[in-house]
């Protein structure tokens, strides 16, 4: 089961990383413009903000386990993409993008069974 946590946080950090650093590299209207069409809905900075979370959770899912400092940052760190998630799917919701409530869901069920994991019964 160790190793299934380790390959779910490695997914979880690859999704977010490439994610959070595309929010942060493109400006709103490059993101409108590729699909991401909930970033009408947000101001530049908060877009920014919702992509430096995403970093920051991707690197504490896999960091600290990695250089032992601190690995009570790893279940927290899937926490909070489980709250990203749920707000994300708020947003999609109100937006009726079904496709991405999905990939959402997908993403918060993974997140938060990280967060089981390293909390539970495989704490590091």
């Amino acid at each position: 089961m160790d190793l299934v946590l380790w390959i779910v946080a490695g997914l979880l950090a690859a999704v977010f990383l490439a994610t959070g650093l595309l929010k942060l590299t493109r400006t709103k209207a490059q993101l409108a413009a590729s699909g991401l069409g909930w970033t009408e809905d947000f101001g530049a900075g908060t877009i920014k903000a919702i992509g430096a979370t995403e970093v920051l959770a991707a690197l504490g899912l896999i960091l600290p386990a990695v250089t032992g400092i601190a690995p009570v940052l790893v279940p927290l760190a899937a926490i909070g993409l489980v709250l990203v998630m749920a707000g994300a799917i708020v947003v999609h919701a109100r937006r009726h993008e079904t496709p991405l409530l999905v990939a959402n869901a997908v993403l918060l069920v993974l997140a938060a069974f990280v967060a089981w994991g390293r909390l539970g019964p495989y704490a590091f």
